[in-house]
């Protein structure tokens, strides 16, 4: 079979928001000014069982109490506040990049070409303004706080802009930005976002931004580093790992990047109280693992690869929404390369 005169079998992105690790910090929210780093601490447990048992076991009384009898012991990582601690702080940094019109890695020139093209047609169009807005919201919520945010009495996020002159400064009441949606508008968000557009679309520039949140959760609260992925349980020492950097208690970058790119609310079930999974983190296919769900299927003709391999040809597409959410996977990077057979 011929190869196709368009075809690009290499072709790949590097991703244009790249944060830090997450660091987390402990303080009180009358003194802010002053903190110091969290450490996770191991501990043992004596745990009970409480798995689903065969039918054998739980309908024989005698074999469940024996069941229960033995013993689930578990050495674990925790974390948490001090007891005259009641503040949560999570510190990290996002450096937003330009470019994204020019791949990484493209070996068909005629390919290249005409994605140049559809990228700099969607750049003079909308500048970004859409997508970097949902960013700037994502900032404002502290949804980077992940389970951290829950229950938080108070929280406050400080965004400031690195540069020379120490840099522009935002403050937000996350408290009153919900995480279900985008509708939001005011002057700090206007200001955020645009500093971010503007470095989405500016080239081969490139913004530095220092996040820090405050979550009030109270004295001697439990804290959630990200967890380690345990691959051997059998042959661990512990069931269960929290991610530390030299003993500094921290959360993965790329648990704080999903978090960023959590704006897709245009996939079809996407409203359906039903099906909905709310805004979800952009992906190719839409998949949320842990629901174990890929809300954008190639059946459907609503996966990224549908769209793009369209787009960057040079066909419009339908929806306003259907590119910005193919831009948004550009941002966050990959490889996308098409066979070539």
């Amino acid at each position: 079979m011929a190869k196709a005169k368009d075809v690009a079998s290499v072709l790949s992105f590097e991703k244009k928001l790249v944060p830090s690790d997450g660091y987390l910090y402990e303080t009180t929210w009358d003194n802010r000014t002053e903190y110091t780093p969290l450490s996770v601490q191991e501990k043992s447990v004596r745990g009970t069982i409480s798995n689903r048992l065969k039918p054998a076991v739980k309908n024989d009384p005698a074999k469940l109490d024996a069941e229960v009898e033995k013993p689930n012991l578990q050495t674990v990582d925790a974390c948490a506040l001090s007891t005259n601690q009641d503040t949560l702080v999570h510190y990290f940094t996002l450096k937003v990049l330009g470019g994204v019109e020019h791949p990484s890695a493209c070996n068909n020139a005629q390919f290249k070409s005409s994605y140049r093209e559809a990228a700099q047609k969607y750049i003079e169009k909308y500048g970004f303004q859409d997508l970097a807005r949902r960013f700037a919201i994502n900032l404002a919520n502290a949804r980077c706080l992940w389970r951290n945010r829950v229950g938080a009495e108070k929280i406050e996020v400080q965004v400031r802009l690195v540069d020379e002159d120490k840099g522009q400064r935002w403050t937000f009441d996350a408290k009153q930005y919900s995480i279900r949606h985008f509708d939001y508008e005011d002057q700090n968000l206007n200001e955020l976002s645009d500093h971010i557009a503007k470095a989405l679309a500016g080239g081969d520039t490139h913004l530095l931004l220092e996040v820090t949140t405050y979550a009030k959760l109270g004295n001697a609260q439990e804290v959630y580093p990200s967890e380690e992925l345990v691959l051997d349980k059998g042959k661990g020492k512990k069931s269960k790992i929290l991610y530390q950097v030299r003993g500094h208690a921290a959360m993965h970058s790329q648990k704080v990047g999903n978090a960023l790119r959590t704006i897709d609310t245009w996939y079809p079930a996407f409203g359906d109280e039903t099906a909905s999974a709310g805004p979800i983190a952009i992906e190719p296919y839409g998949a949320v693992t842990n629901l174990g769900t890929a809300f954008r299927t190639p059946k459907d003709k609503k996966d990224f690869y549908s769209y793009f391999d369209k787009w960057a040809r040079g066909t419009e597409l339908t929806n306003e929404v259907d590119e910005h959410y193919v831009m948004a996977v550009l941002i966050r990077g990959g490889v996308f390369g098409e066979s070539d057979k």
